[in-house]
């Protein structure tokens, strides 16, 4: 915890950017029935039946210091998927940054070797190399400041039924679009002298030496 919360505290460098990376699992949902057609005042109204179209999964990134965000939708999110999105991280979105913070949770594919069983050793080598990686505790994915992106996604851009991956990734884009051209910071108040007294209760009990 009070690594990724240092992290935080870091002044902004554009050669050394954080970046808080998280997933998230989408039900595709269909209509049962087509939905009633709109009156002036009135939302939308869809009848409570819907039909399963299939799962798939949200990979979102953030800069909260730049106010920048980026988000993905893949069918799954096993190792070779989230390495190709780390592909596309340091080789795309920053190819110029000198070493890339990435601060994430400890999920079994979040790891180097993913890249490993997706890339020759030479570009997987490559890769790990621009990364200075930060993990989230167990049971403490609240530290990841994607999270807080993640939600503000779900309420602006996922109070829908969508019921296909194309125009899910389509819905992300103008959302991702809009909130990049907000510039939307996060202000996080969090820091390491707070844990070590609201959090008190998780920290070891230390006896002194007699």
């Amino acid at each position: 915890m009070e690594d990724v919360l240092d992290v935080y505290e870091m002044p902004y460098n554009s050669d050394y950017p954080v970046i808080c990376m998280d997933e998230k699992p989408y039900q595709l949902l269909g209509s049962l029935r087509e939905s009633l057609p709109m009156r002036q005042g009135d939302d939308l109204t869809e009848d409570y039946e819907y039909v399963r179209e299939g799962t798939c999964s949200i990979f979102a990134f953030s800069e909260p210091l730049a106010g920048i965000r980026y988000v993905n939708v893949r069918q799954q999110r096993t190792a070779i998927d989230w390495a190709s999105e780390i592909q596309n991280l340091t080789d795309v979105r920053y190819p110029d940054a000198k070493k890339i913070i990435l601060v994430m949770d400890n999920l079994n594919t979040h790891a180097i070797a993913s890249l490993y069983k997706t890339f020759p050793p030479e570009k997987a080598r490559g890769i790990a190399k621009r990364l200075e990686l930060h993990f989230t505790p167990k049971h403490g994915s609240w530290l990841n400041m994607c999270e807080i992106e993640l939600n503000v996604m779900t309420r602006q851009c996922l109070s829908q039924r969508i019921d296909n991956i194309e125009t899910l990734r389509k819905e992300l884009s103008v959302w991702q679009s809009n909130r990049n051209c907000e510039e939307a910071k996060i202000n996080w108040h969090f820091r390491t002298s707070d844990s070590r007294t609201k959090l008190i209760s998780l920290y070891p009990k230390i006896t002194p030496a007699h």
